[in-house]
């Protein structure tokens, strides 16, 4: 048997890494498993591969797409000499961080007559195109990037900590005794044992209450926080959203639509101060006399969204987000700028809320992102004290 040809490796290799630059979730052993589709239906007929790889790698009608135009350029040319010809000349491999070596089976030689050997042989393949674009800024992204990272919030997973209500329920093994139940059971035939019933704390999913900054320092980040903000909307259980440049506005209701960009055409129409000067104080002291008492029940956790450039009263600021922050179980302060190398939080606006900010962290990428629902994940049910810094 001959070995295999050179341009059977390479095509199978580029079709994997254009479908990971595409957004189709591949993983490290899709090369194998298209080498052993081929050995099962063969390298004669070009509409036979094609059904064999489009059913192992496209779950989504909205990847079929992306999946016809890789095809065609890797393999479309069809069968040459008992094999695949070489892809489009002039055609470019998706960009690749640093290879990772892995063994994997593929085809090492071929027989017209139908007959396929399959040995280990190593594959050399990029790294998963995702995850590259999870640590890269968001002011960074090229418009294809972009939409990637926004099909990538909306299948993040949330699965926040509970909260302990202050209702209780029947338990078989509680923390208090419940007493109507054990009057009642004793009317029943083993009354004269006086069995106890007991009752535990009700749990529930706490509240969200999402502030985000959408003043002109912040434009270049502001739209994937509001895909970031419809995904919470869509699986916590109650998420209550503002934005502010130079007033506050809610989008609660805007954000409940279930497309994101019938949501997001919703909220441009809306909020009247797109790009505009930074108020903070004045946005949460608005919160705080007119939202506060509606929104704040049951120990929500507040999100503030914002760079911390601030142009009003470093007083009202003080003042107004100290209420705000007594009114939260918890406050999380996300900067797009926190990530960076040898950033401070020196600018007045952060210097005045730090001492009432529970946890401040990073949020110029998807990574950073993803670690905050993972805090969120973890947050305990009592109120722990916060350290003036």
């Amino acid at each position: 048997m001959a070995a295999a040809p050179a341009p059977i490796l390479t095509n199978m290799v580029g079709f994997v890494r254009a479908l990971r630059a595409g957004g189709l979730r591949i993983g490290p052993h899709t090369t194998a498993d298209l080498a052993a589709a081929v050995s099962i239906v063969g390298m004669h007929r070009k509409d036979d591969v094609y059904a064999a790889f489009r059913s192992l790698l496209v779950v989504r009608q909205s990847e079929l797409p992306i999946f016809d135009e890789a095809f065609d350029r890797f393999f479309g040319a069809g069968i040459l000499d008992g094999v695949f010809v070489k892809p489009t000349e002039g055609f470019e491999l998706p960009e690749s961080s640093e290879p990772v070596r892995i063994d994997a089976p593929v085809i090492a030689d071929l027989d017209v007559g139908g007959e396929v050997h399959i040995e280990q042989v190593e594959e050399i393949v990029g790294g998963s195109y995702a995850e590259r674009i999870s640590t890269r800024d968001f002011a960074d992204l090229t418009p294809a990037q972009a939409e990637l990272v926004r099909q990538l919030l909306a299948r993040m997973m949330w699965r926040p900590a509970d909260s302990v209500s202050r209702r209780w329920r029947s338990a078989s093994r509680g923390s208090r005794p419940d007493l109507r139940r054990t009057l009642r059971s004793l009317s029943k035939p083993e009354g004269d044992l006086i069995p106890l019933s007991f009752q535990q704390r009700r749990r529930r999913r706490r509240p969200l209450v999402v502030v985000a900054d959408i003043s002109g320092s912040m434009e270049r980040y502001t739209e994937l926080f509001m895909h970031f903000i419809h995904g919470a909307q869509g699986r916590l259980g109650r998420v209550e959203a503002f934005v502010f440049s130079t007033r506050l506005t809610r989008i609660t209701r805007e954000m409940k639509k279930r497309s994101p960009a019938v949501a997001l055409a919703d909220v441009s129409a809306a909020v009247e101060d797109w790009s505009g000067g930074t108020r903070i104080g004045e946005a949460f002291a608005a919160f705080n006399r007119g939202w506060s008492r509606r929104v704040t029940t049951g120990g929500p956790i507040g999100l503030v969204i914002s760079d911390g450039w601030d142009t009003g009263d470093p007083a009202l600021l003080d003042r107004e987000f100290g209420r705000f922050a007594r009114s939260m179980h918890r406050v999380i302060w996300l900067n797009p700028l926190a990530g960076r190398v040898g950033y401070r939080p020196e600018t007045r606006g952060m210097r005045t809320v730090l001492p009432y900010v529970d946890d401040f962290l990073a949020a110029a990428t998807l990574l950073d992102l993803r670690e905050v629902v993972r805090l969120l994940e973890s947050i305990p049910s009592h109120r722990r004290s916060r350290v003036k810094v």
